[in-house]
């Protein structure tokens, strides 16, 4: 399956000042996957090492640092011959040797000439827990997300589709109706499956969302237990109830988190170390309030209050236990929670393109989803589940913080009228 992620690789490869790459997201991503994709397209031959399975490698680093004996032991324990300019050396689950992790620094150091990735799903995690050295400046970094929606289509053949989207949103002109439905469609779709790598080649194969929501609670159950083996007893219970939360705290008119929510007296002392937990995972996604809409933007970051969202809409449409004809019905439903919802997946799209959530609310009742620096300038959006809009928050904040233009991203279809480009669900990408 194709992600976009993989001409960063290649970049990476030709890139002049490359360094050993580290590969960071959430379990079950695809980080291994795309890594081992990379390197058969790229390389003669890949090195593939597991550290929390390669004993006999992690013991020997352990006690050596030195570039060119690990690789030397390597060579002998694997049989496989290391080529500076053939081989890929790639480094899985590095969160478990925080040796390995040290080692980059002397690869980028004393043999630039070799090629090395990792890849990690709770090293942020560990690096907080165990307190890594981590060999800043010494490596490069990537994030892999959970498929976007332009992936998930490709998955499902339709490319075509995706570039007539980047079309239309460029020029503003609406779509055809009979392609906008068709695209509404599989947002529907994609609004169960999620981006998760598992469930859209369950999908792909099956079209059965039953089937799909089993893989999701198979990752969740993966979540779980990353919880109880990278965190002491108390602190578990504190991420889990704090995980357990988010559909309750999104329920909420201003869907800003609540620590009472989580347990009846619950302050940021109690919690924040989950938080921060959840957050280092990529299980969620956090979104600062903004104190004002000026640039820079994370100048004006309020880094007390926030909205905390899950890294998949698929994986909350799973935990929030909607039902799913609710997201399905061709018949716009007024239910609140698939407000929250559609919050959900666009936060979710604009992480895939590693922009920083953030939110806006006035003094008043006034409140803009979304906040943020497109081209030197500050943009707001405007969130919602269907076509029916109204947009005076956009216009406080418009008038306040004299910006150009605004974007509404509903079910109508492509436009521009009143400095407000209309931009349909499936589009997000786009932005």
């Amino acid at each position: 399956m194709k992600r976009k992620i993989l001409a960063s690789l290649v970049e990476w490869k030709t890139g002049e000042e490359r360094k050993p790459l580290i590969l960071s997201g959430a379990r079950q991503v695809g980080k291994t996957y795309i890594l081992e994709k990379f390197g058969k397209e790229n390389f003669e031959n890949v090195v593939y090492l597991n550290m929390e399975i390669e004993g006999a490698i992690g013991k020997f680093i352990e006690k050596e640092l030195s570039p060119k004996k690990i690789i030397q032991f390597i060579e002998s324990t694997k049989r496989q011959e290391i080529v500076p300019e053939k081989t890929l050396i790639f480094f899985d689950e590095i969160q478990a040797s925080e040796r390995t992790l040290t080692s980059l620094k002397y690869f980028c150091e004393q043999t630039p000439e070799y090629y090395i990735v990792a890849a990690g799903s709770l090293l942020g995690v560990a690096i907080n827990r165990k307190k890594y050295s981590f060999p800043v400046g010494k490596v490069n970094e990537l994030y892999l997300y959970p498929f976007d929606f332009e992936e998930f289509i490709w998955a499902l053949g339709y490319e075509k589709l995706a570039e007539e989207i980047k079309n239309h949103y460029a020029s503003n002109e609406a779509m055809p109706e009979a392609l906008h439905s068709v695209a509404l469609e599989l947002y529907q779709k994609y609004f169960i499956v999620g981006g998760m790598p598992a469930a859209v080649k369950s999908f792909i194969k099956t079209d059965s969302f039953l089937k799909v929501q089993i893989i999701q609670d198979d990752i969740l159950n993966e979540y779980i237990a990353d919880m109880v083996k990278y965190a002491d007893a108390a602190t578990s219970i504190k991420i889990r109830a704090c995980y357990d939360s988010i559909p309750a705290q999104l329920a909420k008119e201003s869907a800003k988190f609540q620590y009472k929510v989580v347990q009846r007296g619950g302050t940021a002392t109690i919690f924040g170390e989950a938080i921060e937990w959840l957050n280092s995972a990529n299980i969620t996604l956090k979104c600062q309030r903004l104190e004002h809409g000026f640039i820079p933007i994370n100048a004006y970051m309020d880094l007390i209050n926030f909205k905390l969202y899950m890294g998949d809409i698929g994986i909350l449409t799973l935990r929030s236990e909607i039902p799913l004809q609710t997201i399905l019905s061709p018949v716009e439903i007024d239910n609140t929670f698939l407000g929250a919802m559609t919050e959900n997946y666009v936060a979710q799209c604009f992480k895939a393109k590693n922009y920083r959530l953030a939110y806006w609310q006035s003094e008043g009742k006034a409140k803009v989803d979304f906040v943020l620096q497109l081209d030197e300038k500050v943009t707001p959006i405007e969130v919602k589940k269907g076509r029916r809009n109204r947009v005076k928050s956009l216009g406080v904040f418009m008038e306040k913080y004299k910006s150009e233009y605004a974007i509404r991203i509903s079910k109508k279809n492509f436009g521009f009228e009143n400095s407000i480009k209309s931009v349909p669900l499936y589009a997000v990408f786009c932005i």
